[in-house]
């Protein structure tokens, strides 16, 4: 079990869940082995087979809007309860639905990946700038990798249409095409420490495509979460087609913070030679542990936005609360891009 300030992390088998008067009682064997109080949650992430949880501890968990979300061995989320009661006004949601057929939505996609392929490169230039003392070849390497992307990131201004359906595959490919450049970029700054054979999704068994599904997991439970609280549907995307049990507007808007969250961890995992356990061609326990306090611990890393500082958790609520007014023509959009 990895415990954080305001997420619990669920993974042993026989685990329980309960409620204690204003706490949240996690059992193993038994044996109670963390009390937390319920005003405290953010989240709870559960991550085997073998856990059980009351219905006085979901009920209390939604009446205070704490999502409890299940991820395979893996890391793919397949299910999380939430409050019925926090699908948020009709009014975003019937603007989402109908911007799916105008240009709101086609903006809003490019904003998405526009915001993507800048922190691929800033994700770059972040590991790139301990290098160019030391290795200047590499360094000049990565940015000429860097220069390609914002090449073709250029690109997407030229697109236009009536909707998401007419520019679609457009999009798809200047983001893919980005995408290849990117992670041949992270493949040079790891090749001295780990032998990374590409980025690869379903079935990976890999430790570096195996940290960074993982990762992405976890990231999802959290997008998913801020979506809803701002009254958005989480499956009701544009550029990932719907499909049923797809959250698909979760997978447009991760890509925002993919490189930031998760990239950043990992990478600087694999260059501090940090132990990467793969059991069973899947992450052991304990990496997976590892990883997930990694990634709470950056949530909770402060970074300047609009003008101020705040932690990555808080700008991920905030932008998703900006797709909510953007949609319904109450402001404008601007993607989240992460320092260096």
């Amino acid at each position: 079990m990895e415990q954080h300030p305001s997420e619990v992390f669920v993974s042993n088998y026989g685990s329980s869940l309960g409620k204690k008067s204003e706490r949240l009682v996690l059992k193993e064997k038994g044996q109670v082995v963390l009390e937390v109080p319920f005003y405290g949650l953010q989240n709870i992430i559960v991550e085997t087979n073998g856990a059980s949880i009351s219905t006085d501890c979901i009920q209390e968990c939604m009446q205070r809007g704490i999502p409890i979300s299940f991820l395979s061995s893996t890391g793919k989320p397949y299910a999380t309860i939430v409050s019925p009661h926090l699908t948020g006004t009709v009014l975003t949601r019937r603007a989402q639905y109908e911007s799916y057929k105008d240009k709101r939505g086609i903006s809003l996609v490019k904003l998405f990946v526009e915001g993507k392929l800048k922190n691929q490169g800033n994700t770059l230039k972040y590991f790139a700038k301990y290098r160019k003392g030391t290795d200047e070849d590499l360094f000049k390497s990565i940015q000429h990798q860097i220069e390609k992307i914002e090449t073709i990131a250029l690109e997407l201004k030229k697109i236009s249409g009536l909707c998401i359906n007419d520019v679609r595959g457009q999009i798809m490919s200047v983001e893919g095409r980005a995408g290849n450049v990117y992670w041949q970029g992270i493949k040079l700054l790891t090749g001295s420490k780990i032998n990374f054979p590409g980025r690869e999704h379903v079935g990976a068994t890999d430790p570096v495509n195996s940290l960074l599904n993982y990762g992405y997991a976890i990231l999802c439970s959290k997008i998913e979460k801020c979506l809803i609280l701002a009254g958005l549907d989480p499956y009701a995307g544009f550029l990932h087609v719907d499909r049923s049990g797809k959250e698909s507007l979760v997978y447009d808007f991760v890509e925002e913070f993919r490189q930031p969250v998760v990239d950043r961890v990992v990478v600087a995992m694999i260059n501090k030679g940090i132990s990467i356990e793969i059991e069973d061609g899947q992450l052991s326990l304990k990496t997976r542990r590892d990883l997930s306090g990694r990634i709470m611990e950056r949530l909770d890393t402060a970074e300047r936005f609009q003008g101020k500082k705040y932690r990555l958790q808080t700008i991920i609520q905030m932008q998703a609360r900006r797709i909510a007014t953007y949609l319904r023509g109450e402001a404008k959009y601007k993607s989240y891009v992460s320092g260096w």
